[in-house]
């Protein structure tokens, strides 16, 4: 249990940025204490639990942070005038390219 929940601790971790990456930390963090509560048993593994609990959690974290990070960028100012913008442009690509330029400068800038 406790190298499958380090193992998935891992691949939360790494998949963090999608939506699976939260169901490997879920696994994880469940199998770690399974894990936990075999090794108080004698049978050891009790550091590998932890690490996969704790990279559960991460994986988990990382997952909500990029998830709240795409709806602020969706509900943003920037974001609603660059579909405004493109809408407008319609099949001109020479308009759409000054709507992704516009768009990106008031990203960086922070306008």
């Amino acid at each position: 249990m406790a190298i499958a929940a380090l193992i998935l601790g891992i691949l939360a971790l790494l998949t963090g940025w999608l939506v699976v990456g939260s169901l490997f930390g879920l696994i994880a963090i469940v199998l770690g204490i399974v894990g936990l509560r075999r090794a108080k048993g004698g049978v050891g593994g009790k550091g590998m639990s932890i690490a996969g609990i704790v990279l559960g959690v991460l994986g988990i974290l990382t997952t909500v942070l990029v998830i709240a990070a795409g709806v602020a960028l969706f509900n943003s100012d920037e974001f609603q005038n660059l579909q405004d913008c493109l809408q407008s442009a319609g099949n001109d690509q020479a308009a759409v390219e000054d709507c992704q330029r516009e768009f990106n400068s008031g990203v960086t800038n922070g306008q």
